[in-house]
């Protein structure tokens, strides 16, 4: 079921994972959010709350807002640790993707 016809801000669907398993974003989400071939997502990952996939671009704007000691105006239920353990993940992670560009261009 999609959302409203008239609604292009919301979508509801399903997707099926294939037997690599990797799943297709419809491309009426992935013009929502703008997410282009070649685009890194985070994917986070918790059993009890569940699964969320975002664009690496936004949790970039969140490390940063945390590494200028705004972590508890996003994250008031954290720690000052686990914010900064988070931050300087994607920050990993985001560096490694940059690395790999690099490479990929280079080649």
């Amino acid at each position: 079921m999609k959302g409203k016809p008239n609604d292009k801000s919301k979508y509801m669907g399903s997707v099926k994972v294939g037997a690599k398993g990797q799943i297709v974003i419809p491309k009426e989400v992935r013009d929502m959010f703008e997410i282009e071939t070649g685009d890194t997502l985070i994917l986070l990952a918790d059993s009890q709350k569940g699964i969320a996939i975002e664009r690496i671009r936004f949790f970039n704007k969140i490390a940063d807002a945390i590494f200028r000691g705004k972590g508890k105006e996003i994250y008031p239920d954290q720690n000052d640790e686990d914010s900064l353990t988070f931050a300087n993940k994607i920050k990993e992670i985001s560096d490694n993707e940059e690395d790999k560009d690099d490479r990929d261009t280079d080649n």
